[in-house]
């Protein structure tokens, strides 16, 4: 048995298949993956995601711990509640985890790292942290639940502390707003507008159950990672691990390499090979035959393999395959994929492939 969110016994209440997931048990779907992966892109989808933790780091040097901790600069966080995303490295250039950071006060950030690198996270974070008097405390007592859609913000609003409702109805993207134990971010992991809510677990049920009644369908693991591989976004472990570097990974956006004079730890690491034709390209595939992409399948020009899918699969939006993959600078427009002993042909293209409810590529 995993570890279990306060809404396990909701998950159950509402038919969900429970899978194992980090070390903890959580819904993969509810009866349907392709309809919860539809109600997001068409109207309101919830996830439980209080299998991630939420790090507040204290401290009167904090943004400059940060500043060195994290590839992406906090220097641009000025306004209280903004959000920034990042990767946070080691000394080899490799991704630890990448992460949402939010300022909250000169002496408070907040952090969200992901479930499975929890552990390893605030191991690094703890060894880091005494060199500039920054206090690393979990925030193990607080839920999440992330509300997605085109019509998730209205339904989620009326049933958020009246004292945030004003804000959060004009909260802009990547912004976020507190209210006491409650924190309402405009962020997510879908390619849709919404909310990542933190609040206190003894809530956390009556909210899940109140969006529900608001008609916001309850969503898996399996919608999540659909909706997330048509929006383009990385899986920690799939699409990037301490193995490989932000430039590998369509991350490069993510470094903030102005000021030349910030030290941030891997970038004497990775800065050297700052656009070199020797990087592996990060791209989008479109399976062009019958077949569906998977992980690890290898990917070919011609007869000469080069590179491999990090992430594939069907694609409910664009009723195809979709994949990313790690490959060789020199691919061209089209490659092809080796799937159960035969090559197929794939268009490549450039993630995303759909958001707002919409694709984003010709096909």
């Amino acid at each position: 048995m995993g570890n279990r969110t306060v809404l396990f016994d909701a998950h159950n209440a509402m038919g969900a298949r429970i899978v194992p997931f980090g070390g903890w048990d959580m819904p993969l779907h509810y009866g349907s993956q392709l309809e919860e992966h539809h109600a997001v892109r068409r109207d309101a989808g919830m996830f439980d995601v209080s299998h991630m933790t939420v790090v507040d780091l204290t401290g009167e040097r904090v943004r400059a711990f940060l500043q060195y901790l994290l590839a992406n600069d906090v220097a641009r966080l000025q306004e209280p509640g903004k959000a920034l995303y990042s990767c946070m490295l080691n000394p080899q250039g490799g991704v630890i985890d990448d992460l949402i950071v939010y300022f909250m006060r000169d002496d408070w950030f907040r952090m969200v790292v992901n479930a499975g690198t929890t552990e390893k996270d605030l191991a690094w974070l703890n060894e880091q942290a005494p060199a500039y008097g920054v206090t690393v405390k979990p925030r193990s007592e607080l839920a999440m639940v992330a509300v997605q859609g085109p019509n998730a913000r209205a339904k989620a609003i009326p049933l958020l502390p009246a004292a945030v409702q004003d804000v959060a109805s004009n909260l802009g993207i990547f912004k976020a707003v507190g209210d006491g134990e409650w924190f309402v971010a405009r962020t997510g992991y879908t390619g849709e507008d919404g909310f990542e809510v933190m609040l206190p677990e003894a809530e956390a049920s009556n909210f899940w159950n109140a969006l529900a009644d608001a008609g916001v369908a309850p969503c898996g693991l399996g919608a999540r990672d659909t909706l997330r591989l048509e929006a383009g976004m990385n899986l920690y472990g799939s699409d990037m691990d301490e193995e490989t570097s932000p430039l590998e990974a369509g991350l490069n956006w993510t470094i903030a390499w102005e000021p030349a004079g910030r030290e941030f730890i891997g970038r004497n690491a990775i800065e050297p090979k700052r656009g070199s034709a020797d990087n592996r390209r990060f791209v989008g595939l479109v399976l062009l035959e019958r077949g569906v992409l998977r992980n690890h399948l290898k990917v070919f020009s011609g007869d000469e393999e080069i590179g491999e899918i990090t992430s594939g699969g069907f694609s409910p939006t664009l009723e195809r395959s979709i994949a990313l993959a790690r490959v060789s600078s020199t691919i061209g427009d089209e490659c092809l994929v080796e799937v159960r002993g035969k090559r197929l042909r794939a268009q490549v293209v450039k993630p995303p492939f759909a958001r707002q409810g919409k694709a984003q590529i010709d096909l």
